[in-house]
């Protein structure tokens, strides 16, 4: 028989008496996540692993509180691990467009840069004065002066020679000219034309021999100059040398354990000691020829030779405590690998390595990126590099429009920085199972699972945890203390939002929802705590605001525009129990199921079906029925019957399986001849032994049927049936508890169709007998007869068709 359910098992409740709150300020559970041991296993493994490929996948639903618990479990492991390297990026001075990556402990790589911008800074105030002095005047007067001399000397033996030969040397645009003479004065062209050819061939003799002696002496006087250069430049290196040496041998004492950056000092040693020009006048002289510019208006032009011997500090963890953890919000490909920023000079486009900036593959190296999956898979290029950067283990900072093989301006090529993190995504399970089947690399790269579930069993441990996070809560966010009648009170909401009398729900973002609103309701009452009806009237503020649409649904029942029936008896019509969802809200409605039957081969029509109206596990659910009525009633014969399903005034779809219940009870009504007491609303599937099994949004379903009645007048004859399996589920509203109390309102259960069947008719069910027949006055009795019957009258039609085709 169909059991009555007490008032005690249709919610449970908390005694604040019993309510005590942790005092300790270490939060209970593993790092503070509540109720989740398998996924706390799962990071803690994934976390821990040292191979490549063990990066986590942390699947849950929505608002679970998942980026936040994982977060903070990291961070807990993060403190114990060692702080990671710095990162700088300095010039290659053999190939400017291929900065080189320095590696160096934490905290060195701010101070390199310091060190080498004050090396700079000084060697820009001290090379002028150098240069400047008269010690280095005199010794460059000095090459010059002999230079002079020399070549003077050069020029006048040629000049001598020239002049004995009747020549004589002059300087010209083109060079130096030899010119003959005669009488003091240049040879004319006419003076030449009357010259007999022996002479003119003489004189011309002469003049080539003179040509030849003179490029020798040329020659002579360009290897004196280029001498004479040399030495120049040496004595330029010797001053720079004598200034640089001494303070890059400093800092190279500094940085003997860092080869890498040694072999930078040195580089830079090379390169200021062969170009040291900009140093003469602290980077203020001009290319002689151009444009004259004032350079005390432009800084970066005033400041850009020396960019080159400055260092970029990609990453500083001076200040990092363990290893670092980032949560990038905005996975896009340059915040996640880095860019190249450009400046406009003068309408064109420049860069260097000091304007490379980092992303957040770079800030978590050596510790933890956590990463919202959706987030990351909307870009594919994102999600691409990203498992490139895993397998190949380095970061590549380049152009996007360079992948996409796009026409760009000429860019740098950073030396790749070795890679060495976890990654942790963060989202909901249907990506992981998409990505695990139809990306061959996800599962080589993301071996771990952290499966997060949306309720934890109610022991001693998560009750603590939960009041633990309630008053932690409320002093993060500076509310009003929290009481233990309120938390009490959200404990009881907690196990509504799991449907189970056994289990809290692990949505802590809606439970601290719940604690702001009360928060509000408190301060306009002026109190110094957040109350228990603080908490329930939060509850009942957020229905308010909801439930527009349920209010109007039961309003268009009451007023018989949508036909319910609360009272009487009648045959093939029942009330059916149905969730409507609206987003952040669910109701239940109660819906008029109705069956008509007579004479036909076994067929059960299901109109929703027809009409396109019901979807695929409601059709299986009819389809069920069919199952159920041939396994009990068809053994003998074929099943002699045709019937028709329909959700009265239903205008969406029709989904699910809870209401196979009661379309067998309608249906079974229909055949049997009897009627079922509308007073009852049902709920349940059914199978085809016809036990009844659990459904979904119960606590819900109960609630829309109760409000309907209580709209109408509570007659003490109402009341609904629901599975036996679904008594753990029940957390019902206050209101609806104390109807029970007082007998207003009921809760039956049943375990089989035989059980819900006689409730609703007052007839017994009736078992098969040993001649395996059913009593006749019982409702299986007066099924079998009923189908006798349809029987019977197709076998007198189809006598009747052939007597009239004879």
């Amino acid at each position: 028989m169909a059991a009555e359910l007490p008032p005690e098992q249709l919610r449970r409740t908390f005694d604040p008496g019993q309510m005590v709150f942790p005092t300790t300020e270490e939060p209970p559970g593993d790092g503070g996540i509540i109720g989740q041991q398998r996924a706390v296993a799962a990071l803690r493994f994934g976390l821990n692993m040292v191979d490549g490929g063990f990066n986590i996948y942390a699947a849950g639903p929505p608002g679970i509180g998942k980026m936040t618990a994982v977060q903070a479990f990291i961070e807990e492991l993060a403190q114990r691990r060692p702080t990671p390297s710095d990162w700088c990026y300095v010039n290659d001075f053999d190939d400017p467009y291929q900065p080189k990556a320095l590696r160096l402990p934490p905290g060195r790589g701010r101070r390199l840069q310091q060190d080498v911008h004050q090396m700079i800074a000084h060697l820009r105030a001290e090379l002028p004065r150098a240069f400047e002095s008269d010690e280095y005047a005199m010794r460059r007067d000095e090459v010059l002066h002999e230079l002079n001399s020399h070549r003077e000397a050069l020029l006048s033996q040629i000049s001598e020679r020239a002049a004995q030969q009747g020549f004589v040397l002059q300087a010209g645009p083109v060079g130096i000219m030899i010119i003959p003479i005669r009488n003091g004065e240049p040879l004319s062209d006419a003076a030449f034309q009357a010259m007999t050819l022996d002479q003119r061939e003489e004189l011309l003799r002469h003049r080539a021999m003179l040509q030849e002696e003179l490029k020798n002496v040329l020659k002579q006087v360009r290897a004196a100059e280029r001498i004479a250069r040399q030495r120049m430049e040496e004595i330029d290196r010797q001053v720079v040398e004598y200034i640089v040496g001494g303070l890059i041998d400093d800092l190279q004492e500094q940085y003997a354990d860092l080869p890498d950056v040694v072999a930078f000092l040195e580089a830079m040693q090379k390169d200021i000691q062969e170009n040291p020009d900009p140093f003469r006048s602290g980077g203020q002289q001009q290319p002689s020829g151009e444009a004259q510019v004032d350079l005390a208006s432009i800084p970066w032009l005033r400041e850009l030779p020396f960019r080159k011997y400055q260092v970029n500090v990609l990453i500083d963890n001076s200040r990092q405590q363990g290893a670092p953890v980032v949560v990038e919000y905005n996975p896009t490909y340059p915040n996640l690998f880095g860019r190249i920023e450009k400046e406009t000079h003068f309408g064109a486009l420049y860069t260097d390595f000091l304007m490379i900036k980092p992303g957040s593959l770079h800030r978590a190296n050596g510790g933890f990126l956590v990463i919202e999956a959706e987030d990351l898979l909307r870009d594919y290029f994102s999600w691409d590099g990203l498992k490139r950067a895993l397998r190949t283990r380095d970061i590549q900072i380049e152009e996007l429009a360079d992948r996409l093989g796009l026409t760009t301006v000429k860019s740098l090529r950073p030396q790749p920085i070795p890679l060495e993190l976890k990654v942790v995504l963060v989202g909901p399970p249907p990506p992981y199972y998409l990505l695990a089947a139809y990306d061959d690399e996800f599962s080589t790269l993301f071996k771990v699972k952290a499966d997060f579930d949306i309720s934890m069993p109610l022991n001693d441990e998560n009750l603590r945890g939960s009041l633990h996070l309630f008053r932690r809560f409320c002093e993060r966010e500076k509310l009003l203390p929290i009481t233990e009648e309120a938390a009490a009170r959200l404990l009881e909401h907690s196990l509504r939002l799991a449907d189970d009398q056994e289990r809290l729900s692990t949505h802590f973002g809606a439970l601290t929802d719940v604690v702001r609103e009360a928060n509000y309701w408190a301060i306009q009452e002026q109190c110094n705590a957040i109350l228990g009806r603080h908490v329930l009237r939060a509850l009942d503020e957020k229905v308010y605001r909801s439930n527009m649409i349920q209010a109007r649904i039961q309003e268009l029942i009451d007023r018989g525009i949508i036909l319910i029936d609360t009272e009487g008896a009648k045959i093939g019509q029942i009330n059916g129990l149905s969730v409507l969802s609206l987003g952040d809200y669910m109701f239940g409605r109660p819906s008029r199921i109705s069956v008509s039957v007579g004479p036909g081969r076994g067929a059960i029509l299901d109109i929703e079906r027809e009409v396109k109206l019901g979807g695929p596990i409601h059709s299986k659910g009819v389809l069920i029925l069919s199952g159920h009525l041939a396994e009990r009633y068809g053994q003998e014969r074929p099943l002699t019957l045709s019937a028709r399903l329909v959700f009265e005034q239903s205008y969406e779809g029709v989904e699910g399986d809870s209401a196979s219940a009661a379309e067998l009870f309608a249906l079974l009504s229909a055949l049997a001849e009897l009627p079922l007491r509308q007073s009852i609303a049902v709920t349940g599937s059914v199978n085809q032994r016809g036990e009844i099994q659990a459904v979904g949004g119960v606590n819900q379903k109960i609630e829309g049927f109760f409000d309907i009645c209580r709209l109408r007048g509570l007659t003490g004859e109402q009341g609904v049936l629901i599975p036996r399996a679904n008594v753990q589920n029940l957390m019902l509203r206050s209101d609806v508890v104390e109807a029970v109390r007082e007998g207003r309102f009921h809760i039956w259960t049943a375990a089989t169709v035989d059980e819900g069947i006689a409730l609703l008719t007052g007839v017994p069910a009736g078992e098969r007998g040993a001649d395996g027949e059913y009593p006749p006055d019982s409702v299986n009795g007066r099924v079998m007869t009923r189908l006798r019957a349809f029987a019977e009258r197709l076998r007198e039609g189809g006598k009747g068709n052939e007597k009239e085709a004879q």
